[in-house]
């Protein structure tokens, strides 16, 4: 295991914020493994760190093939990790809407125009990501369709690495405008088959959640023939359902008030089946029932206790 600074920004009152890879086996530049690209992405921090522990014993059993090479980034911003707050502390940008970069601009800019130039050469690209939601999915791992020309074309090749994850669900997404500044997508742009990796928490670490992600990124690695892993000593994984993104249900609230949930993630439930309560903050009676439009398993369950109106409570992945 070799440990890089692979970048570097000084601070006038405080020390370097530097940006630590772990690279494990050499020659081609096969898979980058990034994790928390924000202050409050504690579950994807430690998953990498699992991640580096796993890889160092592979390595010194020999288990890194030949003329392949892994680099994991545990971490691109310390600094705000460091006092708790999601973005970056001095003017609450964030990292994941800045890329590629720019090594004259703002602070975050050049944050994520540094950390880019070190990974954007490597074939594959997992991201741990997280939700701008507060709350618990079921995990999955996405990919950006960011083909121009013919999308259909693009799509069985990305199905069969979705598949070699072993997680439940397999989304493809259509990028938005917004999408065109993370780093999923200048990943591909760059011809680096990007995943986004995503963990049933955010601020919270799991233990079953961590080593589901962790096993899913070792499972993917060994189908790709970067390591020699006895997939018999882990979980098998799951048989993947792969679907449009856009074809998850949201099901928001109507009112504000105090969140009274009736169902988990992971649950399945019918059309008219009771999902929340919606309650008075300052008298207590029950304002607003949500139920379920169809048939479905519950994929997202937000963990806010007091909700705003037209807050998106849960997403359903219709039967």
């Amino acid at each position: 295991m070799i440990k890089k600074n692979i970048f570097s920004i000084k601070s006038t009152y405080r020390q370097s914020m530097d940006i630590t890879g772990f690279i494990f086996g050499s020659g081609e530049l096969s898979c980058c493994i990034v994790g928390a690209l924000r202050g409050n992405e504690i579950q994807q921090m430690a998953i990498c760190a699992q991640l580096v522990n796993t890889l160092k014993l592979l390595e010194e059993k020999g288990k890194i093939a030949i003329n392949k090479s892994i680099m994991i980034i545990p971490c691109a911003n310390y600094y705000s990790m460091n006092i708790g707050k999601r973005f970056w502390t001095m003017d609450n940008t964030d990292i994941n809407r800045m890329f590629p970069g720019y090594d004259l601009g703002e602070t975050t800019q050049r944050i994520a125009d540094g950390l880019f130039k070190a990974i954007k050469d490597y074939k594959l690209g997992i991201q741990m990501a997280s939700f701008y939601q507060k709350g618990e999915f079921l995990p999955h791992v996405k990919v950006m369709n960011t083909s121009v020309g013919n999308k259909k074309s693009l799509e069985p090749a990305i199905k069969e690495s979705l598949l070699h994850f072993g997680l439940p669900y397999g989304l493809i997404r259509e990028p938005i405008p917004y999408d065109t500044a993370t780093l999923n997508y200048n990943w591909q742009i760059w011809n680096c088959q990007a995943f986004s990796l995503f963990a049933a928490y955010t601020d919270h670490i799991g233990r079953q959640s961590t080593q589901t992600a962790v096993n899913a990124a070792l499972r993917f690695l060994e189908s790709k023939k970067i390591i020699k892993y006895d997939l018999n000593q882990m979980n098998p994984g799951s048989h993947t359902r792969i679907l449009k993104e856009d074809s998850i249900l949201q099901v928001s609230v109507q009112k504000a008030g105090i969140l009274k949930k009736h169902v988990s993630v992971g649950d399945e439930i019918k059309k008219g089946y009771l999902l929340c309560e919606i309650i008075h903050p300052l008298e207590g009676n029950v304002i607003d029932q949500i139920v379920s439009g169809t048939d479905g398993t519950v994929f997202f369950s937000c963990s806010e206790q007091l909700v705003m109106e037209h807050t998106d409570v849960f997403n359903i992945i219709p039967q």
